[in-house]
């Protein structure tokens, strides 16, 4: 469809969680505010746009893009409505406009657009009620959806500026909507022979053939569920379109688990090109292969007595010589002081103090029953524990 006019990009909101009250993007033909045709009584009021009174020619007429806010005030409101009021407006029923009069007979004749769209959300309820989850609806071709709609101009009194407004018209629900709710938008195919048709500004007195362009959609859709924070107006993201199955939701829980293990797997096939690239690292050999035929030795003074390879070259023994070196400039310590305590002779220990002796009287051991004890080998003071455990 040509377009002659659109909007600037700030004046149009563009998000993942569109709401009632947002602006939006409506194409409809170039024609006066007071609607197509020429003008009526209760607009007289209003002051018209540079476009004429009068279409002379439909194939002259112009469209354009023009953003406006969702749900629509009639062009005979006095006062900026509350949000409730606005929420009663957001949809139209195509019943409603079959009757005669009714809220929505100047707009039907003379204000018809297309309410442009990637998708829409419709929440699925469960438990009688008590569980809500969205669901979001695309067409499966990927084209944008349009959606037949209703707008409206109003000027409030006592200001000079203008609002523009629309509504969506709704019908029943198709066969692979209908588990969802009863009812869905009219959908129109873009440059289709019906959408010039409710478009066209030429047809100002409604008819059977307008009524009968809003049917459900024939057309191939795609609806699936997703995250319920589109539930909550503020929140945007474009997760929120993203199926709640798909691996490319980051909030699956299966995938949680899923991208760990290939990251691991990721990781390990590095490591192992870097393991073999590493032949030898400080003289130990990192992969010798599975005919490494290494000599071991027994390493006295460990609990487990486990053998331990020898290693390629001999030890070098790091850090002794600077700390005798240490141990050397200190004149108040020791060297042999500070490296071993020598244990008290054996003689000294069970004989006990001279003044103790002099008093004639027998001392109780406590660790003696009185018995004659064997006579203790004079030694260096410094057997391994593991003696004890042999005698």
């Amino acid at each position: 469809m040509p377009v002659d006019d659109a909007p600037d990009d700030e004046e149009v909101r563009e998000t993942y969680n569109f709401a009632p009250g947002y602006h939006g993007l409506v194409y409809r033909a170039d024609v006066p505010d007071h609607g197509a045709g020429g003008r009526r009584h209760g607009h007289d009021n209003q002051q018209d746009g540079d476009a004429d009174d009068r279409i002379q020619d439909p194939k002259e007429t112009k469209y354009k893009l023009q953003a406006m806010k969702w749900g629509l005030i009639p062009f005979w409101t006095k006062r900026n409505p509350d949000y409730g009021s606005v929420m009663r407006t957001i949809n139209a029923r195509d019943d409603s406009l079959a009757q005669s009069g009714g809220m929505w007979n100047t707009m039907k004749h003379r204000k018809r657009c297309i309410v442009v769209a990637q998708g829409f959300y419709e929440w699925l309820k469960k438990n009688g009620g008590k569980e809500k989850i969205p669901h979001y609806t695309k067409r499966k071709d990927g084209q944008l959806m349009c959606f037949a709609g209703l707008w409206d101009c109003v000027q409030y009194e006592g200001s000079e500026e203008k609002h523009y407004t629309y509504t969506i018209i709704t019908t029943d629900s198709n066969k692979q909507l209908s588990f969802l709710h009863d009812r869905m938008p009219v959908i129109l195919d873009n440059g289709s022979d019906k959408l010039k048709t409710w478009l066209d500004p030429g047809r100002t007195e409604w008819s059977k053939d307008l009524q009968s362009l809003l049917k459900p959609f024939d057309g191939e859709l795609e609806c699936y569920p997703v995250s319920k924070d589109v539930g909550k107006v503020g929140n945007n993201s474009p997760s929120f379109i993203v199926p709640v199955a798909s691996t490319e939701n980051k909030n699956n829980i299966a995938n949680f688990f899923a991208n760990p293990k290939k990251d691991l797997k990721a990781d390990g096939e590095a490591f192992h090109i870097k393991a073999e690239e590493a032949k030898e690292i400080d003289g130990i050999e990192m992969n010798p292969g599975t005919e490494e035929n290494r000599i071991t030795v027994d390493q006295d003074g460990t609990e487990n007595k486990a053998p331990i390879p020898t290693p390629l070259s001999p030890p070098t023994k790091i850090g002794s010589k600077r700390a005798h070196e240490v141990d050397a400039e200190r004149d108040d310590v020791s060297p042999t002081k500070s490296m071993k305590v020598e244990a008290p002779r054996p003689q000294e220990a069970m004989s006990g103090s001279p003044e103790k002796r002099s008093t004639g009287k027998k001392n109780r051991s406590a660790t003696s029953n009185g018995s004659k004890a064997s006579p203790i080998k004079p030694g260096n003071g410094s057997q391994r524990i593991t003696s004890f455990f042999n005698k």
